[in-house]
């Protein structure tokens, strides 16, 4: 089980990286990403104590800690020099949040997002055929999610990526205990979103653990 989508209380999640790390392990997750909201006023602050703690649990913890950030509610026109800012200072991962169904993200924040040096685009709302072409040309895996409200339109991002080639994971987006899943509930999750074989998601997870391990 892999989840590359989770937030500590650096941002606006419950817990401190360690305890986030303990109940994930104890789920059965073999890899997690810490990836905590940030814009201009915080990225400069969280991102160093991220990477600072991963590197600590990763030496004792049998699970493996991923420090990132998700680039949240990011004018489009920023995008780009936010993430470049995010490689600079040292995130192994970089999720953008995107044009989720369920909250007033800028319209055209997935393109800039797919336009810009990220990993994944979380919850992309009501992705577009363009958008979708897009991720599959630069690589950027686009997310289905555990998450309530932001999974409304898991299936449409579905229908997107499969017509496109384009490539899909599946993260819980986990701010609290109770959204932390074992594999059950993911594979559930992804039945629910009309995909069958969750060894393909696991798979695409994996290419992009394998790539931010090059990171280092």
């Amino acid at each position: 089980m892999i989840d590359l989508h989770t937030h500590s209380l650096l941002s606006d999640g419950d817990l401190l990286p360690s305890e986030l790390a303990r109940r994930a392990e104890e789920k059965g997750i073999d890899v997690l990403a810490i990836t905590d909201h940030v814009d201009t006023s915080n990225l400069d602050f969280v991102i160093p104590r991220l990477i600072y703690v991963c590197d600590e649990l990763n030496k004792v913890m049998k699970i493996k800690l991923i420090p990132g950030c998700e680039l949240t509610h990011i004018p489009p026109e920023l995008i780009s020099k936010l993430t470049t800012m995010a490689r600079e200072i040292g995130a192994r991962l970089i999720i953008v949040h995107g044009e989720t169904f369920a909250e007033p993200v800028a319209k055209g924040t997935n393109i800039a997002a797919l336009q810009s040096d990220i990993d994944i685009l979380a919850h992309p709302g009501l992705l577009t055929r363009q958008e979708a072409e897009l991720a599959k040309s630069r690589n950027i895996a686009l997310e289905i999610t555990a998450r309530a409200g932001h999974s409304l339109t898991n299936g449409h991002v579905v229908k997107m990526a499969q017509s496109t080639d384009a490539k899909l994971i599946l993260n819980s987006d986990a701010h609290q205990i109770k959204d932390i899943i074992d594999l059950s509930f993911a594979q559930g999750i992804a039945r629910g979103a009309g995909i069958e074989d969750f060894n393909l998601l696991l798979a695409n997870s994996q290419e992009i653990v394998d790539k931010v391990g090059s990171r280092k």
